[in-house]
């Protein structure tokens, strides 16, 4: 089943009755949406309150709360501690997993993130590609030569190479705040996909920041990241300056993340489902069950 997005950029009290999430604005107007149909929450407005109830409900839902800081970039994320009948076991798998394993799953996740950034050059600049898919083809156990950096260079150059010298850094120049609005509304779909599987996002396979929560996520979510680049290169097609600031249309265009078609396990699928798929079976690679990570692929739009 999709799961809702539900974007708040003005001042509400969001509260809980009856099953159901209630939002009434400073006018008067009350609203409602069921709980068990929502699946991530933004709050973008530093007039927004909402009851504790709520913010328990939301979270007995698996629902991920999304909030945003002064500038509307989302800076926090409310994930449930437990959403998995079997998580205690599910755990002891992920944190005995092998070091060889580990490398395995990071080279399969760099091989298909560089194939799923080839693909998008080869849709939105018109690019062949081919030393990207040979760097893919080329990527070793544990991505030891750092194949991931090497083909990054080449992707954002090529990606927006109207811009001199472009380069993917969460304080540069635009469009990279379109990717940190994006890749922040992937993260969370991601994070609550893990914890719905019964893992811990903060134990990557690969990203070990001390201070990272959501390492895992970080991980996971590298070969979905193209699916959001492409989605921006929609947005911005035909624009000439790229925007200092997001309009509420840019939101609303990227709100749309979490039902992107994407092509999975031989299927057409909305990419919320698509996580789901990936992150269970993660789990069935640390239980020995399987030797292969399922992700994404780029789609071409023919499906």
């Amino acid at each position: 089943m999709l799961k809702r997005t539900l974007y708040f950029g003005n001042a509400a009290y969001l509260s809980f009755k009856d099953n159901q999430l209630v939002v009434k604005t400073p006018d008067g107007t009350v609203k409602t949406a069921a709980i068990e149909d929502v699946g991530f929450v933004i709050l973008d407005n530093s007039q927004i309150t909402l009851s504790n109830v709520l913010l328990s409900a939301l979270l007995e839902n698996n629902c991920a709360v999304i909030s945003c800081d002064r500038t509307h970039l989302p800076n926090g994320l409310f994930l449930p501690l437990s959403s998995n009948t079997l998580q205690s076991e599910r755990f002891q798998a992920q944190i005995n997993a092998s070091l060889p394993l580990k490398k395995q799953l990071w080279q399969q996740t760099v091989q298909q993130k560089i194939l799923n950034q080839a693909k998008v050059l080869q849709l939105k600049r018109n690019q062949p590609a081919k030393n990207m898919i040979a760097w893919a083809n080329a990527v070793r156990s544990g991505d030891v030569e750092n194949r991931e950096a090497v083909a990054a260079a080449y992707y954002w150059k090529e990606l927006f190479p109207h811009i001199e010298n472009f380069t993917r850094d969460r304080y540069g120049v635009p469009p990279n705040n379109l990717l940190n609005y994006g890749y922040a509304i992937l993260r969370g779909v991601v994070d609550r996909s893990l914890v719905a599987s019964g893992l811990l996002p903060t134990l990557g396979i690969h990203h070990h920041n001390r201070y990272n929560a959501y390492c895992l996520a970080d991980d996971m979510m590298e070969p979905y990241r193209p699916i959001v680049d492409k989605l921006i290169i929609e947005i911005l097609d035909g624009i000439e300056e790229y925007p200092q600031q997001l309009t509420k249309e840019h939101k609303i265009a990227l709100l749309k993340i979490p039902v992107l078609d994407v092509w999975i396990d031989g299927k057409r699928s909305p990419l919320m489902n698509a996580v789901s798929t990936t992150t269970t079976s993660l789990f069935r690679c640390y239980a020995g069950e399987l030797r292969k990570v399922v992700y994404p692929e780029v789609p071409d739009g023919t499906f």
